[in-house]
C-alpha cells in the first residue's frame, strides 16, 4: 500500500475536493482499492463520502486508544473499491492526549497501525488538516508521498518555503517521505495565474505537475451532491484535469517501480 498525504499549510486550496477526487478516480477508473483518512477536524472528506458522525469514533480513537485495531474505524461507502477513516472535533483533543501519552510512541501511531492492513489496499490518502499538529505529523511519518495544492497567489508561495520546512523536520522519523509535487488548483487562464505558475515551474526549485486543476464552479457543485466530479459532471475541465493528475502520479509510481525492481 502506498500512502500519500495531500496537504498544504494555507486552507482553500482544493485538499479536500483533491483527496476526494483522486480516490474516486484511483478507485473507479483504475481499479485500485483505496483507503481515505480524514485527517481535519472539520470532517470534510466524512461528510463528502458519508461517512461522518460527530460523535462515532475514528482517527482520534486510532491514535489514542491502546491496542487499537484499525479495522473497527474504517467505514464502508457506497462504492466497493472505497472505504474511510472518519474524524470530527475529537481530533482536537487526540492532539493533547498524544502529546501528554508519553509512554508510548507519538508519531509513529498511524504508520505503525497502518501496517496491519497494508495488504488490502493499494493506495491510502490522507486529507491532512491546514496545520502541524500531532495528528499531521502522524499522517506524515506514515507517508511515501506528499502532494501539495498550491492556489496561484502571493500568499501561498510564502506558505509553501514554511511547509518544506516542516517536511526536513519530519524526515528525521521517515527518510524516505518524498515529495511528489505541487499541482496548481483553482487555475485560470489570466497573466497573474501564467506568471506565477512559470515562477513556480521554472524558478522555485519546487517539483511541480504538469497537470493544473481548472477553475470551475461544478467543483463546489459536488460538494453539496456528495459526488466526484467523474460521477457528477465528467466533462468539465477539472474533471479531465483530475484524471490527468491521477494518471500523472500513478505514472510515477510505476517508473519508480520499475526502478527498484518491483514489477
Amino acid at each position: 500500500m502506498r500512502v500519500l498525504c495531500i496537504i498544504n499549510l494555507k486552507g482553500g486550496v482544493g485538499k479536500t475536493i483533491s483527496a476526494v477526487n483522486l480516490a474516486f478516480i484511483f478507485a473507479e477508473l483504475h481499479g485500485k482499492k483505496v483507503l481515505l483518512i480524514d485527517c481535519d477536524k472539520q470532517g470534510n472528506t466524512s461528510k463528502f463520502y458519508g461517512v461522518h458522525d460527530r460523535d462515532g469514533e475514528g482517527l482520534t480513537e486510532l491514535l489514542t486508544v491502546r491496542k487499537a485495531q484499525v479495522g473497527r474505524y474504517i467505514q464502508k461507502t457506497r462504492y466497493k473499491l472505497v472505504d474511510v477513516i472518519p474524524a470530527n472535533m475529537s481530533l482536537i483533543n487526540a492532539n493533547k492526549q498524544i502529546l501528554i501519552d508519553c509512554t508510548r510512541p507519538q508519531q509513529t501511531r498511524l504508520k505503525d497501525a497502518l501496517e496491519e492492513i497494508a495488504p488490502k489496499y493499494d493506495f491510502c490518502i490522507v486529507d491532512c488538516a491546514p496545520d502541524i499538529n500531532m495528528t499531521t505529523l502522524n499522517a506524515l511519518v506514515a507517508a511515501d508521498d506528499v502532494l501539495v495544492p498550491i492556489k496561484i497567489d502571493k500568499f501561498s508561495f510564502d506558505g509553501i518555503a514554511e511547509l518544506f520546512e516542516q517536511l526536513d523536520d519530519v524526515r528525521t522519523f521517515n527518510p524516505s517521505l518524498r515529495l511528489a509535487g505541487l499541482f496548481a488548483t483553482m487555475a485560470r487562464r489570466n497573466s497573474v495565474n501564467r506568471q506565477g505558475e512559470a515562477f513556480l515551474r521554472e524558478a522555485s526549485g519546487y517539483p511541480m505537475f504538469e497537470t493544473a486543476i481548472r477553475d470551475t464552479c461544478r467543483v463546489t457543485e459536488t460538494t453539496y451532491a456528495g459526488r466526484a466530479l467523474e460521477e457528477y459532471a465528467p466533462k468539465c475541465t477539472a474533471a479531465q484535469d483530475y484524471r490527468k493528475l491521477a494518471g500523472e502520479y500513478l505514472a510515477m509510481c510505476g517508473k519508480e517501480a520499475r526502478e527498484n525492481g518491483k514489477v
